[in-house]
């Protein structure tokens, strides 16, 4: 094994092309990761399309969604099934001692610092490998699995920061790939979960989680939806302040609505990206002593808190995942920037 087979990214908008790189000497603390899944995520998107920088020189390898089996590193890991870290910390300076190792300013990141896992193998560094255990893989493939390295660890940590709590109300804006998984584990911590999409589809999807309350907020204003929205609250039972609201969409229009929505002692977590600018009040934060919080990937030792839910069948991952051939990547990334694809993509090596 000499050459990392991959598809990479030269420029934006312009079609990835299939590589060999070069398998550099393994350095101390490394691991090789033959990949068995990677998962397109938007932010593959804000690199590809909308021209956010990755912090490594085009050319480059994305995907930071990353299962895979470790064959080359330290002793203990190899052979393991693991999940990389979207975000790897370096585990020393200040932010990582004092519980801050997601937003660590010396992290690394699979397809943004080097080449991801849209590739035969990653090289990549060993600290927070999360072993896959063999409870897991009886009712999962590793393969989709790769999703829990950022779509689901996220929310995940966002339901944790926002100290959500039995019977909150929980607003998920957005059910696509990521919120899809919010709002299950919204209810996993004991919100009462209300869903709002513009796509009935997505939001059918939730039936299958025993999530049915929702909004198709498709064609509705501001006013229309605050007014449904504290319907539902009532309807629900669910008290009428401290609510919890989740921005998933990563649009203008759904941070808007998020925003929109802060009432007494709430508390907003904006998960979502996007480039464009609101204009809001900040001085309602002060009025209804609300607050917002953001959310920067996951930590590495809550992984193994995802991977439990899983394993206990709390969390479901395979009704919302779907795999597809490394080769079509191309036609994938155009499918989904089209919003053409219902469930989250995983890529799965098939280099000749």
């Amino acid at each position: 094994m000499n050459k990392i087979r991959a598809w990479q990214m030269i420029g934006k908008d312009r079609p990835f092309e299939k590589v060999e790189l070069p398998m550099s000497e393994l350095k101390d603390d490394y691991a090789i990761v033959e990949v068995a899944g990677c998962g397109v995520c938007h932010t593959d998107l804000s690199f590809w399309h909308y021209g956010v920088p990755t912090r490594h020189d085009l050319p480059l390898v994305l995907g930071h969604e990353v299962s895979g089996t470790v064959v080359d590193g330290p002793t203990n890991l190899v052979g393991k099934p693991v999940i990389i870290p979207a975000v790897i910390p370096c585990g020393e300076c200040v932010l990582c001692q004092t519980g801050r190792s997601n937003i660590c300013q010396k992290q690394q990141m699979p397809g943004n610092d080097f080449h991801g896992g849209f590739a035969s193998h990653v090289i990549t560094p060993s600290r927070y490998l999360t072993e896959v255990s063999d409870d897991v893989l009886l009712n999962h493939s590793l393969q989709e699995l790769a999703v829990i390295a950022d779509a689901v660890s996220t929310p995940y940590q966002v339901m944790v920061k926002s100290e959500i709590q039995d019977g909150d109300f929980a607003i998920i804006i957005g059910v696509g790939g990521v919120g899809i998984y919010a709002a299950q584990l919204a209810k996993i911590f004991g919100g009462n979960v209300l869903a709002l999409d513009i796509s009935q589809e997505k939001l059918d999807q939730l039936e299958q989680v025993e999530i049915d309350q929702t909004i198709n907020i498709a064609g509705m204003d501001v006013r229309e939806i605050k007014k449904a929205v504290k319907g539902k609250c009532r309807e629900m039972e669910a008290p009428p302040n401290r609510w919890k609201i989740y921005e998933m969409s990563g649009t203008k229009p759904g941070q808007e609505l998020a925003f929109a929505l802060i009432g007494i002692a709430d508390t907003l977590s904006i998960v979502g990206f996007t480039m464009d600018k609101l204009e809001v009040r900040l001085s309602n934060l002060m009025a209804f002593d609300a607050n917002i919080i953001g959310t920067w990937g996951c930590k590495p030792e809550l992984y193994a808190d995802v991977l439990q839910l899983v394993a206990d069948g709390k969390l479901k991952i395979k009704p919302f995942t779907e795999t597809f051939p490394m080769s079509q990547i191309n036609e994938i990334f155009q499918q989904t920037l089209a919003h053409k694809l219902m469930k989250r993509s995983v890529m799965i090596p098939d280099f000749e």
